[in-house]
């Protein structure tokens, strides 16, 4: 079963960054990060917030694993809307470029 220090540590890994940067931004230590990872120190609710925050998800996605497409596309237009115009439309290119490429397959 996938424990919350295992979502965190994920979460921190598809992400790419670091427990240093982690630390930083969530106003820890980066051994804080190491043994939440690790699970063997509890997280606040003001830490688990900014995690949230950082990692694009839910609270409730890190506390108990669940992944709604509604979570996933709050993450992605809170994500989308940071970004320069010119990668806002590098990106919708290339979701036009994949819907036409699914359609010349079916």
């Amino acid at each position: 079963m996938n424990m919350m220090n295992e979502r965190l540590k994920d979460a921190r890994k598809n992400l790419r960054l670091s427990q240093e940067f982690v630390a930083k931004q969530v106003g820890i230590t980066r051994t804080s990060i190491v043994a939440i990872e690790a699970g063997t120190r509890k997280v606040s609710t003001e830490e688990l917030t900014k995690f949230a925050e950082l990692y694009g998800v839910s609270p409730e996605e890190l506390l108990y694993g669940n992944v709604s497409e509604e979570n996933e596309i709050r993450a992605f237009a809170r994500t989308f809307s940071e970004l320069s115009d010119i990668d806002k439309k590098e990106i919708m290119n290339l979701i036009n470029f994949k819907r036409r490429y699914k359609e010349t397959m079916n």
